[in-house]
């Protein structure tokens, strides 16, 4: 096995538990290794720290597997790791309840692992029903595909896979867009293969509301698992409220509104074919009162200048907008759309309303993001307080040694 040495002094957040090695760390690497393969990560001074995932084209030259040096990295390796993310989960309160995952699983979607924060660094993979949608956007767990989705499999169960690799962090791995299914899949004739835009009819319940998942077409794996908590939040918020959802991609906040009793929701996105998706998602749903729902196709920016020039006024406000800054470099130009999109958003709230706003650019950190919330109240003549601070729903936890982990970020502000 190849020896991936470090400068002085670098190995130090190694010893914190921090999984990414940069380049400008990397003294040298002593053996051949070639993309993908497993290393060992030694110190300056030879102490072993322990076992990596070499990606000689990507800026962090390696992600940790292991931080036990003497651990193999192989398929039982892997085996363990998806058993011991989905322990957790089944550890978390109100997660698969009496019946155990298998109610769970029927029931709902959740994400089995997520990343680097349950040891698995480039793995993300959300199971919806009996469907396992698997994301490697890494060198190394696209080296390792067979051993990661065959232990899912094992893990849970699940009869259908679809892989979705096709985020364009995997270029800069050198990696090339992988998708289709890799189990199962729809029903095709004997002999033929499914279509890579196939794929079978699929809902999940989430906290009484039904919705439909396309594990193929849509966002990320299909869903945004990660804003499920905050989702039943809205419900819990809009009884009596009039309610706009800005971004609003498939409805999934308007129909907890709806189900939590809102007056009215206006529904925001610039994707025709997601509204059609959100206006199907509110049929799959006799309970809920369609006629209090409006979906407008329109620029979300551009829509809610008009809406505070015809002088409306709403008392729940969500803004959920697309990653605007998929890195640091591309901050300061995402904190402007993002002060735009508050500002007017605090302007149209009325008194005494909440404005419920999420950033999920990895690039903006927690506190800066306030400061923006606070620059587009100040510059909007509100006064606003914070009651309430947002993240992913549980099962995409954070490692306390990695805080990049942390992309989802939202407050929710009551203003005066």
């Amino acid at each position: 096995m190849a020896r991936l040495i470090l400068l002085p002094g670098k190995e130090r957040s190694v010893l914190r538990r921090h999984p990414w090695i940069f380049a400008g760390a990397v003294d040298r690497l002593d053996g051949r290794a070639r993309p993908g393969d497993t290393v060992e990560v030694s110190a300056a001074d030879g102490r072993p720290l322990g076992r990596a995932a070499f990606s000689p084209q990507s800026q962090i030259r390696a992600r940790v597997w292991s931080f036990d040096p003497e651990e193999t990295v192989d398929d039982a390796f892997f085996k363990r790791r998806v058993a011991a993310a989905l322990a957790r989960r089944a550890a978390l309160p109100g997660f698969a309840g009496e019946q155990g995952l298998g109610a769970a699983r029927g029931e709902r979607g959740f994400r089995v692992v997520h990343g680097e924060s349950d040891g698995l660094p480039g793995v993300v993979a959300d199971c919806y029903g009996d469907t396992l949608v698997v994301q490697l956007t890494a060198v190394g767990a696209d080296r390792w595909r067979r051993a990661i989705v065959g232990a899912l499999v094992l893990a849970t169960g699940c009869r259908h896979v679809y892989e979705r690799s096709d985020a364009d962090v995997r270029r800069l791995e050198g990696l090339q867009p992988e998708t289709g299914w890799r189990l199962g899949g729809p029903a095709v004739a004997e002999g033929a293969e499914p279509a890579a835009t196939d794929a079978p009819p699929l809902s999940i319940s989430e906290n009484g509301v039904r919705m439909h998942v396309d594990v193929v077409g849509g966002h990320k794996t299909g869903f945004y698992l990660d804003q499920r908590d905050n989702r039943l939040l809205v419900g819990q918020l809009a009884a009596g409220r009039a309610v706009l959802n800005c971004f609003c991609y498939t409805g999934g906040f308007s129909l907890q509104a709806l189900a939590g009793g809102a007056a009215s929701v206006l529904s925001i996105d610039s994707s025709g074919p997601a509204l059609a998706t959100a206006a199907a998602n509110l049929a799959l749903n006799p309970q809920l009162p369609a006629e209090r729902a409006e979906w407008r196709e329109a620029d979300v920016f551009s829509e809610l200048r008009a809406l505070k020039n015809a002088g409306a006024r709403f008392d729940l406000i969500i803004l959920d907008p697309p990653k605007f800054a998929p890195s640091a470099a591309h901050a300061e130009r995402a904190a402007r759309a993002y002060k735009d999109i508050n500002l007017l958003g605090f302007r149209l709230l009325a008194p005494g309303g909440l404005l419920m706003s999420y950033s999920c650019s990895g690039g903006i950190g927690v506190e800066f993001f306030q400061k923006i919330i606070t620059d587009a109240a100040v510059d909007a003549g509100r006064e606003a307080r914070i009651v309430r601070r947002l993240a992913a729903s549980p099962d995409h936890p954070v490692a306390l040694a990695f805080p990049e982990g942390e992309y989802l970020k939202g407050l929710l502000c009551q203003a005066d």
